[in-house]
């Protein structure tokens, strides 16, 4: 048994035993007391193993390498929404379409980090996507694509290791250059990787980034300063160089506005894999809250008609 508090345990704590201060004077302590005892223990989120689980595998393993610079933070997709969240969206589609296999999580900003490894939890990735922030403008030192390179040969030479694994590479970045390098080949990714996409973020047009200043808390735009001509800096899409990597790795490049293309190809990536369903209770668990629900909804809609009944 495992317990997910909703919110900390010490917190709902103070939250009941001000709940039983409040109803000392009421005439109906014990309905009270029982709603109390039932919104602590749903709090708690109690999970049991689950048994009998049936479990999707496959021999695909992903890797999601994800460009976590400020540029990730520009407003060009519809509703003013940031290159980043529509990552973030589509990545959860992947792991969505791709159920069963293992996934992993390298970010680059300044450094490149293996934020997951390989695990065949789906939820630990998902939510590791979910939390990503671009680097604050304080400590950024401009974007190489450069940096995340032996970083992704390290975790790929990992996945190798396992027999009859396919090794997907999922490259996310809207490919600008800010600190002037050259441009590294990515070739020798090639030897490690079964298929993947280059998927390009952003527009020709480009568009201003926003972040979130640490001191006031509050959204900002980042302003250009160069040439003493002080205005909101724009990011534009760089497919020159998210081309040359694609091209390196021998993988297909595909700009985000086509959707259709990047289902296309997961259907593709789809037909590599071997999926083999087990029994298996390791690691599972199923909620339990519900069954503390119904008894707290027949509660209040006794208590709810009876108060009614007085009113009238």
């Amino acid at each position: 048994m495992k317990i997910f508090p909703i919110i900390p345990i010490w917190l709902m704590l103070i939250i009941c035993i001000f709940l039983l201060f409040i109803i000392l004077k009421s005439n109906k302590k014990l309905n009270y007391i029982i709603i109390i005892i039932l919104l602590f223990i749903i709090n708690l989120r109690i999970m049991i193993p689950s048994t009998n689980t049936k479990v999707i595998e496959n021999n695909l393993d992903i890797l999601f390498v994800i460009d976590n610079t400020i540029s990730m933070n520009a407003l060009d997709y519809k509703d003013n929404t940031t290159r980043l969240t529509n990552a973030k969206k589509d990545c959860q589609n992947i792991i969505k379409e791709l159920n069963g296999a293992r996934f992993s999580l390298i970010t680059f900003d300044n450094t490149a980090k293996i934020i997951t490894p390989y695990t065949s939890d789906s939820n630990i990735t998902k939510e590791a996507i979910n939390i990503l922030e671009p680097i604050d403008e304080l400590y950024a030192q401009g974007t190489s694509l450069n940096t995340p390179i032996e970083t992704i040969i390290t975790s790929l030479k990992s996945s190798k290791k396992k027999d009859n694994r396919i090794r997907i590479l999922f490259f996310i970045s809207d490919g600008e250059i800010t600190n002037n390098q050259n441009l590294k080949s990515f070739k020798e990714i090639s030897k490690y990787i079964n298929n993947g996409i280059v998927l390009g973020y952003g527009t020709k047009q480009g568009g201003y980034i926003k972040i979130k200043n640490k001191y006031t808390n509050k959204e900002e735009y980042i302003m250009d300063s160069s040439n003493f001509n002080y205005q909101k800096a724009i990011s534009i899409i760089d497919e020159k160089n998210l081309k040359q990597i694609a091209n390196d790795i021998n993988i297909e490049y595909i700009n985000t506005s086509n959707q259709d293309r990047i289902k296309n190809k997961i259907k593709e990536i789809k037909k590599l894999s071997t999926n083999n369903i087990t029994s298996n209770n390791k690691n599972n668990y199923e909620d339990t809250y519900y069954i503390f629900v119904i008894p707290l909804l027949i509660l209040l809609i006794i208590d709810f008609n009876q108060i009614r009944r007085n009113i009238i």
